[in-house]
């Protein structure tokens, strides 16, 4: 990563031809339209080249690999928001959401997103990384810059709220 970072075509070149066939492996699981994923994955190896000097490493315990599933995973997940967003047929609200409650509301049912939206801002975003983009606990630990364990006790405190407000 350090040499991409420096600009080095060929280290760049290694780690896409080592990656891509995992990566495109593991984005068909998720989604099953091939131009998408062809779209996603090109988004994916831009950002890695742009944001390679970004990448932390082993100074946080992670590996180039799982920052680039990541970096795939978020794009995804974006993409079919963007998808679903377009689907919907517009529709007037008495107050604005924010950007990332919208996309949750789209992807889940009202009952389940309406719950979403009451949790604290941290419990959800371990579970959007955890439960829509697929995420491991130590990926969604270095996305958010926390402990593993803080992941953990904040999915499972996740997990109680949302249980307590469904039923």
């Amino acid at each position: 990563m350090r040499r991409i970072a420096r600009g080095d075509r060929d280290a760049f070149d290694e780690l896409y031809r080592r990656t891509s066939p995992w990566l495109a492996v593991r984005l068909r699981r998720r989604c099953r339209d091939d131009e998408l994923v062809a779209e996603v994955m090109q988004e994916t190896y831009l950002a890695v080249w742009r944001a390679a000097a970004a990448f932390a490493g082993a100074a946080v315990a992670g590996s180039a690999v799982g920052w680039v599933w990541t970096i795939a995973a978020r794009r995804l997940v974006d993409a079919l928001r963007k998808r679903a967003r377009e689907a919907q047929l517009p529709h007037a609200a008495l107050t604005a959401p924010t950007a990332e409650d919208e996309a949750l509301m789209a992807e889940l049912s009202d009952t389940m997103g309406a719950a979403l939206c009451r949790l604290a801002p941290e419990l959800r975003q371990v579970l959007q990384a955890m439960v829509l983009d697929g995420l491991t606990v130590r990926e969604t630990a270095i996305l958010l810059g926390v402990p593993e364990g803080t992941v953990k006790t904040r999915a499972r405190r996740a997990r109680i709220a949302l249980r307590e407000v469904l039923s």
